[in-house]
């Protein structure tokens, strides 16, 4: 029986942080980098703060425990994509790969771009698991977790070559990465991260349909079942021509229409006087004419 408290509610909640969220960090990573600085500390503090939210939570199963600690797993997430999105924590390599690269030597270069990343993302959820450990609330941790396994499932299909690699949210600095994306074609991988994903979330739905209507264990269920439907429709996108333009194109002042150069020799004609232009034509005719 669906629950509107243990199973809707979590449902809409996970989907409009997910939009929102990623939203906001795309708005950041897009705006001037003389706002990075402010952007880090602003995403370290709500980081830090998440931290202490999940181990507050981790200490009881109520059903606000389990929400307090799903957003601040959310939070310290937020935190190192800033970092990565900014390029504040991203690899030692920020350069375009070499061109013939293939192989072992193609794979090195690429995981040299992104290693600073995935060992801050791998220590962060070791902390959280040892915090976690024989907690009563272990939503934190495994919300975490989970992220980071779709995050690197991500990155591993977009490596080795997916249907549809656009990188409309990719910040400008980070334009270097896109020389690392495989061919645009649909892999064998691709099509078994979707299907374990989904798996997963039938499995999480499971959990959530058999715990008792409105317990802490159905809303945690729920949050854990709506974010890995989320990650494979994430895996889905990259199979299908979609644009993250269509959903988060609000989120990208710096690729406002209105701030490229194009626009200029289009608006100066109607901002011109009227009678300019005029004059020139009509001039030349009867200066000639009276010669």
């Amino acid at each position: 029986m669906v629950s509107w408290s243990g199973h809707i509610v979590p449902f809409i909640v996970t989907i409009a942080i997910w939009f929102v969220a990623t939203g906001l960090i795309a708005w950041a990573d897009n705006r001037e980098r003389a706002t990075f600085s402010r952007s880090l500390v602003i995403g370290g503090v709500c980081g830090i703060a998440g931290l202490v939210a999940i181990v507050f939570a981790s200490q009881t199963a109520a059903a606000w425990a389990v929400y307090l600690a799903f957003v601040g797993a959310l939070m310290v997430w937020g935190w190192h994509e800033i970092g990565f999105l900014t390029g504040a924590a991203a690899g030692p390599r920020r350069e375009p790969a070499d061109v013939g690269l293939s192989g072992a030597r193609r794979f090195a270069q690429a995981s040299a771009t992104v290693i600073h990343h995935e060992v801050a993302l791998a220590l962060t959820a070791l902390l959280l698991i040892s915090l976690a450990w024989n907690a009563p609330n272990q939503i934190g941790a495994t919300v975490f977790v989970m992220l980071f396994g779709l995050r690197l499932s991500a990155k591993i299909n977009m490596y080795v070559g997916v249907p549809n690699s656009t990188a409309e949210m990719l910040p400008a600095h980070l334009a270097y990465l896109k020389t690392y994306f495989g061919q645009n074609r649909m892999t064998v991988l691709l099509a078994v991260s979707i299907v374990a994903i989904s798996a997963v979330a039938a499995w999480f739905g499971s959990l959530a349909l058999a715990a008792p209507i409105g317990s802490a264990e159905m809303i945690g269920a729920s949050l854990l079942t709506t974010l890995c439907l989320l990650g494979a429709l994430e895996h889905v996108f990259l199979a299908l021509p979609f644009r993250d333009g269509m959903l988060w194109g609000w989120a990208m002042p710096s690729r406002a229409p209105s701030r490229s150069p194009k626009l200029a020799p289009t608006l100066a004609p109607t901002l011109a006087p009227t009678p300019a232009p005029s004059r020139a034509p009509t001039n030349k005719p009867n200066s000639n004419i009276e010669k």
